[in-house]
């Protein structure tokens, strides 16, 4: 997927939090730690450190939310860092999106803490980020 793609998908999947711009997943993109990973209609962006990884952005087209696609996705992607070495997956998550923070916790991840204020939302509000990990084990 090309920055203007992801841009795109990512204006589609995220209502109420202020999408990233084409040049925001291009400078990422660029990035030697950065890890991209797309399904049909979905993508998962990453950063990658010695023994940990951060989910930057995490998007499925509404369209098709639900059907197992972004599911398949974590999958894909907890599979592709064992090789990496890494032991940890982090993340934050808006406190008001409901959906993610269920599929999250599904997923195995545990609350950490929050971040204040931290995401802008699209009618210029803020909402505190929930910090969010998981110890990938038998790897």
């Amino acid at each position: 997927m090309t920055p203007d793609a992801l841009a795109a998908l990512q204006d589609r999947a995220y209502v109420q939090m202020r999408p990233w711009s084409a040049q925001e997943f291009q400078t990422a993109l660029s990035q030697r730690t950065t890890h991209l990973i797309t399904g049909a209609n979905s993508f998962l962006l990453a950063q990658v450190i010695p023994d940990e990884a951060e989910i930057l952005a995490f998007a499925t087209d509404p369209k098709v939310q639900r059907q197992g696609q972004g599911r398949a996705l974590m999958a894909d992607f907890e599979s592709r860092m064992a090789p990496l070495g890494v032991t940890r997956i982090l993340l934050d998550v808006a406190s008001v999106n409901a959906p993610a923070i269920a599929f999250y916790t599904k997923s195995g991840f545990s609350q950490d803490g929050t971040r204040p204020n931290y995401y802008r939302l699209r009618d210029g509000k803020t909402c505190d980020a929930i910090l969010m990990s998981k110890t990938l084990t038998g790897r």
